[in-house]
């Protein structure tokens, strides 16, 4: 399949070429390290900045699926307020760009925006599309096997591995942090109204409450798909919910399932960073795997398969690894759409 590019500026989005594309699979190491491959972009007053822009589906194995990320690597020369604003111009829910680490342990870092303009610190979909770039397009050196690096996103630095069979690349794995569980929302009339289902709707079998491996969310147990699929938020309502019991997006689940291998069918809300509805939540997955173990759901020592995006017709599968108090999100990703972004 060919490739579709995109040339974009302050007035204009045309097409120069092309249709949907996979990520080579051809795993490769060539180049200098990332740190030395800043564009030299002219400082001359009045000319334009090219920026290299691409669009990647995350938890996906097919384009048009997953969680759409935009992703801008050799980010070096761009301001916090730039990369705010090309996040808006950008407009998908995260724009992950990626830069030199300052921190000598690692490997890369990242910084992500959300198309209001909130940074997001937690390691999900943001994180694991970035990587899964950086092996594909051959700014990583691959081998055979597992292979390890360090990202630093905040002041924290976290693991991460890229899996690869043969010279084909198979997964990006982010290790999280160990879950925290923090605040039981006790208003359930409240959260109900919030969401727009019926108070019957959410279940007490499980607490809704905060639960975080980076971002703290609060999952809802819904009782079924009919209803995990009416809910409709009002987002200023819920907002007050979640800033009641310091959370920061709505995690909602059901263990009633649209596929029998996977363990939960969830949605994602999050008008606190202006966020109406996410396809698929990796900082949101890891936290309701440990929810799950932790109330006997699952077993400790498992792979689950969360299940989300449905609804909004991008399907998405998120697998986590959790053993004990460690946890892993795995995925896969398609590249769909590079281009050039033009800047004064």
């Amino acid at each position: 399949m060919n490739r579709r590019k995109f040339l974009l500026n302050s007035s204009s989005l045309a097409v120069v070429s092309g249709a949907l594309g996979w990520f080579p699979g051809l795993v490769r190491g060539i180049g200098p390290p990332l740190d030395s491959r800043i564009h030299e972009f002219p400082d001359t007053r009045g000319e334009k900045m090219q920026i290299q822009f691409y669009f990647v589906d995350v938890f996906a194995d097919r384009p048009l699926a997953g969680n759409p990320l935009a992703i801008v690597p050799h980010a070096e020369r761009l301001t916090e307020e730039m990369m705010r604003r090309i996040a808006g111009e950008l407009n998908q829910a995260e724009t992950t760009f990626i830069l030199a680490p300052r921190n000598g342990a690692a490997d890369a870092r990242l910084r992500s925006f959300t198309a209001p303009g909130h940074e997001v610190l937690g390691a999900g979909h943001n994180s694991l599309g970035a990587w899964w770039w950086l092996a594909a397009s051959g700014e990583l050196k691959l081998h055979d096997g597992s292979n390890h690096f360090m990202q630093e996103i905040g002041d924290s630095v976290l693991p991460v591995e890229v899996r690869c069979l043969g010279k084909e690349l198979s997964a990006v794995v982010l290790t999280q942090s160990p879950p925290q569980f923090e605040k039981i929302c006790t208003e359930i009339s409240e959260l109900a109204a919030a969401l727009r289902l019926e108070t019957e709707d959410i279940l007490r079998t499980q607490p809704a409450q905060v639960v975080s491996t980076g971002a703290g969310h609060l999952l809802v147990p819904v009782r079924s798909l009919l209803a995990i699929g009416r809910a409709r938020p009002d987002a200023e309502r819920l907002a007050r919910v979640l800033k009641s019991v310091d959370g920061e997006g709505c995690y909602l689940y059901s263990l009633e399932t649209v596929l029998p291998s996977s363990i939960a069918h969830a949605r994602f809300f999050n008008p606190t960073m202006g966020i109406a509805e996410d396809s698929a939540t990796g900082t949101a997955a890891g936290p309701l795997a440990c929810q799950l173990v932790a109330h006997g759901i699952a077993k400790d020592g498992s792979t689950l398969m969360i299940e989300q995006g449905y609804e909004m017709n991008r399907a998405s599968i998120l697998r986590v690894e959790i053993d004990k108090r460690v946890v892993r999100l795995a995925g896969r990703c398609v590249q769909v759409i590079e281009g050039t972004m033009r800047i004064e």
